[in-house]
């Protein structure tokens, strides 16, 4: 019951809205976060990746411990391991929106071998944000038109895109797909094999969470 409350009082602070992405290894969430509202004391008990979509500033302060101040960009990925209870506020002076995933396996878990990684495919368009046992973690930034060659996807993955996506995907057996997203969207994926093409006139960004267990 005192968990139903605490979740309860942290939903009237904050707008949370799930995405249509729910299974056995994440959970994904948007948080709308307004300045200046302190939440309701409520605790994680899942380790958490926050794609942070607006810059700004949040105060953490634990029930018991010294407070905490979160200064973020707009774009900026981090990692949040379980905590106990607390509120947060955002001190800032504009909305925050942040995308939340809940990671729901522990590691350790598998390593990514493949010599067709798009790390070490395109290391001008993929670069690792950080990686441990539970996930990695990778920042994709296309330029207008860009064709990515092929690489392998070895892990099921959730991408949260940062900006618009127009693309084409062609897999290694011909087939060809196409993707539009907006920014704040999410989409999940397993493996494959493929190449992919930026279709706008403008860079596409996105955050590529990649599951290990």
């Amino acid at each position: 019951m005192r968990i139903c409350l605490l979740l309860a009082g942290a939903l009237a602070s904050a707008a949370l809205y799930a995405q249509p992405i729910d299974n056995d290894q994440v959970h994904v969430i948007t948080a709308h976060e307004q300045p200046h509202v302190k939440t309701a004391l409520h605790e994680h008990k899942y380790n958490r990746v926050m794609i942070y979509l607006d810059a700004g500033k949040q105060e953490i302060v634990p029930q018991s411990g010294p407070k905490q101040v979160l200064d973020f960009k707009a774009g900026e990925v981090r990692w949040s391991p379980v905590s106990g209870l607390h509120t947060s506020e955002v001190v800032s002076n504009a909305p925050v929106t942040i995308i939340e995933l809940e990671i729901k396996k522990n590691g350790p878990g598998k390593t990514v071998t493949t010599a067709l990684d798009p790390l070490k495919v395109d290391p001008q368009d993929y670069k690792l944000e950080f990686e441990n046992p539970q996930v990695r973690v990778v920042r994709v930034h296309m330029p207008p038109h860009r064709q990515v060659p092929q690489h392998e996807h070895v892990l099921n993955r959730v991408v949260v895109y940062l900006t618009d996506q127009d693309g084409r995907m062609i897999a290694s057996d011909g087939k060809v797909d196409t993707a539009k997203h907006k920014p704040g969207e999410a989409s999940w994926g397993g493996p494959v094999t493929h190449r992919e093409e930026n279709l706008m006139d403008k860079p596409f960004e996105a955050i590529v969470v990649e599951f290990k267990n």
